[in-house]
């Protein structure tokens, strides 16, 4: 409602009352003009004091403003209310302000509560950081390690707020004390140290002779994994002298480079391979899934035949495309099955086509087990002994049936 005049009267006198539930209370004197003007005078304060109300309830309900001011202003408003020199719906205003005061204080507790969680949760980051801190000050010999994360710990100190002056101070003094101790136990360390860099030298050496050893292994998974076991072992030795140091890693690690690179090289060179491979595969899998098998079934068993031979020397494909593509093949070769087996049942096994045919790819697959033995061609020796059991496993199974 914008027509607040509504709620007040002007008497002759220019007196000027305000209409609540408990009666009428006088808010002014007005004698500048006619009494509509006085009624709108003090209309448009009311209109005032409910435009800080919305702007007060907008922000605390948005959360831009600080619950506890938002409560202070609600609070300062509803008691100057009661004798507020205005005229409006003072109840409705009134029977507001107690709502959003119950609002204010609810969400003035909540931050109250989130304050009370925040430091408390510093308290817990900073106790935390300080007895890791003591920790690595009693136990950590990972000198490099432990001075590093105790200057991270430090940086991180810094960020955390909120810890009331006495827990802080006393935390910090256990801190500083970790930090002195390990400065101190690593400065005796090191003070004894020099004896322990020829030490380390020499061992550094001797890891750098066995990878300068393996960098021309074709080996490449075992040789991989040792040279990944010599980097652990370089990691894991005292440090030479500076100069030493710096002379071993280069010689140490341009021995892994070389091999690296050249396994790299290895295995580009096979990957192209393999997606040749692959290509002739799916020309091969498109061929065979075009066969017209239930209108030709002898001419698309042998087809398929030829294409499964072809498939057998394209080689080895992707390991993720491998699968999908034998198990397409499958499909066909599944169905190219059970048509023959139906022709299969209608003859005798001496006429029974499909069992010369069986034979005659048994034969073959012999004679190409013996040319990859011939060629001394592992791979394509297992490749063939595993075709060859195949069919000959197939061939057996289908004369007993027969």
């Amino acid at each position: 409602m914008s027509d607040w005049t509504a709620f007040g009267r002007v008497d002759a006198d220019g007196t000027v009352y305000v209409k609540t539930t408990e009666g009428e209370r006088v808010v002014g004197s007005w004698q500048a003009g006619a009494p509509e003007e006085g009624l709108a005078h003090f209309a448009r304060r009311f209109a005032d004091l409910v435009t800080e109300v919305d702007l007060t309830e907008a922000r605390l309900k948005s959360g831009a403003a600080d619950a506890g001011h938002s409560l202070s202003t609600i609070r300062r408003i509803r008691t100057t209310l009661p004798e507020a020199n205005v005229v409006g719906d003072i109840d409705a205003l009134a029977a507001r302000l107690d709502k959003l005061a119950t609002l204010a204080e609810e969400k003035a507790g909540e931050a109250r509560a989130a304050r009370d969680a925040a430091r408390g949760e510093a308290l817990a980051r900073k106790t935390a950081l300080v007895e890791e801190a003591e920790k690595l000050a009693a136990e950590s010999t990972g000198w490099k390690t432990a001075g590093d994360r105790l200057k991270e710990i430090l940086d991180e100190w810094k960020t955390i707020r909120g810890v009331d002056k006495k827990a802080d101070g006393e935390l910090w003094k256990r801190f500083a004390a970790a930090r002195d101790g390990f400065t101190r136990r690593r400065g005796a360390h090191f003070a004894s140290l020099d004896s322990q860099r020829k030490q380390a030298q020499t061992a550094k050496e001797e890891l750098v002779a066995e990878a300068e050893k393996l960098q021309e292994s074709t080996d490449w998974a075992a040789t991989a994994n040792q040279l990944k076991d010599l980097m652990t072992q370089w990691k894991a030795a005292p440090r030479a002298s500076k100069e030493a140091e710096q002379k071993l890693w280069e010689r140490f690690r341009g021995a892994q480079d070389a091999f690296f690179s050249r396994r790299s090289e290895v295995f580009s060179a096979r990957d192209n391979e393999q997606r040749g491979n692959l290509e002739r595969k799916q020309a091969l899998l498109a061929e065979a899934e075009a066969l017209n098998i239930d209108a030709d079934p002898k001419g698309a068993q042998a087809k398929l035949r030829e294409i499964q031979a072809q498939w057998h020397e394209a080689g080895r494909v992707p390991r993720e495309a491998a699968a999908g593509l034998e198990r397409r093949l499958r499909v066909i070769d599944d169905k190219v099955r059970d048509v023959m087996d139906s022709a299969w049942r209608r003859t005798t096994k001496e006429d029974n086509p499909l069992l010369a045919q069986m034979r005659a790819q048994v034969a073959e697959a012999e004679e190409r087990l013996a040319r990859a033995q011939n060629a001394g061609d592992a791979r394509r020796i297992k490749d063939a002994e595993q075709a060859l059991a195949a069919k000959r496993q197939f061939l057996q199974l289908a004369e007993q049936a027969g």
